[in-house]
């Protein structure tokens, strides 16, 4: 059994460990409140643009275009969205499986442009290749930072040097439920888009009714398909902010009930010792005064 003193040492790294963690906890808390507000006002506008261009590829017909071809690249480029820093449960760990695990994600052929120094780091160890590093953009999602990552990676693209684009990041439904998810970014496919969403039914008429561009859909994709891009790169950006912040909150609260029961089972463990080490001095001065006598 341990003695008085190893006891009431752990149980003080315990309660202070236990006062690092709810502080953490609130923390969480308030950046959650502010990324949860980011995430619900910039939800409808990512969801009416990934809609509106799923609606406008599905209905264009058989359209020539770079952004909705396949590249003769084999290379794929995946933007990967974590956290900078740790404490968020398997908030991290889940986008790095989801990457790591996919089989068209073979390290030969896959480079990432990473968001977040955690996916980074991991992803580096296991042996990808990071081409870009924008790990500042997760601290505070700006509309800026998406546009960034949108242009470098378009360029790429339409250079030939990369064939398929990805996002990888995660979805915040609540403060308890967060969604890894993975969505294919380029070359847009009219079925994966749909095959992603609720279809609502249409009419006869909606099926057999081309989309009309003014001015030719060329020029009009070459000025949509870059705000859609950088709209669900920012979306991204935006729910995985929520998302960390939401995990976080979880984990350091579930650290916080752990430290309370270790307390209370140290508490009871001292009590227990403090009790024996009593019964033991009376024993021996019981002891000791019928030897006397």
């Amino acid at each position: 059994m341990a003695s008085m003193r190893d006891i009431k040492r752990r149980k003080e790294s315990v309660q202070s460990t236990g006062q690092i963690t709810k502080a953490m906890k609130l923390v969480s808390s308030v950046k959650l409140q502010k990324a949860k507000v980011g995430a619900e006002v910039s939800k409808p506008y990512f969801e009416t643009m990934y809609e509106t261009v799923a609606d406008m590829i599905a209905k264009s017909g058989q359209m020539s275009h770079p952004f909705l071809q396949k590249s003769k690249s084999d290379k794929k480029a995946v933007i990967t969205i974590t956290s900078n820093r740790g404490l968020a449960g398997g908030y991290n760990s889940n986008i790095v499986k989801m990457v790591s695990k996919d089989e068209r994600f073979n390290k030969e052929d896959t480079v990432i442009y990473a968001v977040g120094i955690k996916g980074r780091d991991s992803l580096s160890r296991q042996g990808y290749t990071i081409a870009g590093d924008y790990s500042e953009a997760i601290n505070e999602p700006l509309y800026a930072d998406a546009m960034e990552i949108g242009k470098e990676l378009l360029s790429k693209f339409t250079s030939g040097e990369i064939g398929e684009i990805y996002l990888a990041y995660t979805i915040f439904k609540n403060t308890v439920v967060q969604i890894p998810t993975l969505v294919k970014l380029l070359p847009i496919d009219a079925e994966d888009i749909v095959s992603e969403q609720e279809e609502e039914p249409e009419s006869p008429l909606d099926k057999i009714t081309l989309m009309n561009y003014e001015p030719e859909p060329e020029e009009a994709l070459d000025a949509i398909i870059p705000k859609y891009i950088n709209s669900l790169v920012f979306g991204g950006l935006v729910e995985s902010h929520a998302s960390e912040n939401g995990a976080r909150m979880q984990a350091m609260d579930s650290a916080t009930s752990n430290a309370e029961e270790m307390i209370s089972d140290l508490s009871l463990k001292y009590n227990r010792a403090r009790q024996a080490s009593i019964t033991q001095e009376l024993t021996e001065i019981i002891a000791g005064a019928s030897a006397i006598s």
